[in-house]
């Protein structure tokens, strides 16, 4: 009795874990689109008050000294670094759920199986039968 205590308490953890998993990654796909917003959001502040930056691949490298532009270059610079570490957190949390989900079928694989689907039902109407047949003789 208690293996089964066990099996449904690995079972519990691991659906848990999996669950906690992918609302992980939920979050780890927010954080890459809270970056989108702010890297979107400094290079539009770059655009409109510096004018024409020189710009080194997304990051203006020469623009004028204000504080729009300081605003704008740490915007991008945050936006960047959020949708970088949101993409390879949520790849590491899908390889974590997928690993809880492989193991989840492996608890589930090691359950006996029915040969026959019918089986069941019709053992439990064999016994309701015999219980019948026995009270009647008593009786």
């Amino acid at each position: 009795m208690a293996h089964v205590k066990i099996e449904l308490d690995l079972k519990q953890y691991l659906h848990e874990k999996a669950q906690q998993s992918r609302q992980n990654e939920i979050q780890a796909c927010l954080m890459f689109l809270a970056g989108d917003l702010f890297f979107i959001g400094g290079t539009l502040t770059n655009l409109t008050l510096t004018g024409n930056p020189e710009w080194f691949l997304f990051i203006p490298y020469h623009t004028n000294l204000n504080p729009g532009a300081v605003l704008g270059l740490s915007l991008i610079i945050s936006g960047l670094s959020l949708m970088f570490l949101g993409v390879i957190i949520a790849l590491h949390y899908h390889h974590d759920r997928k690993w809880y989900i492989q193991e989840l079928q492996k608890t589930y694989e090691n359950k006996p199986q029915k040969l026959n689907p019918n089986e069941e039902p019709q053992r439990t109407q064999k016994k309701a039968q015999e219980y019948r047949d026995k009270a009647n003789q008593k009786q």
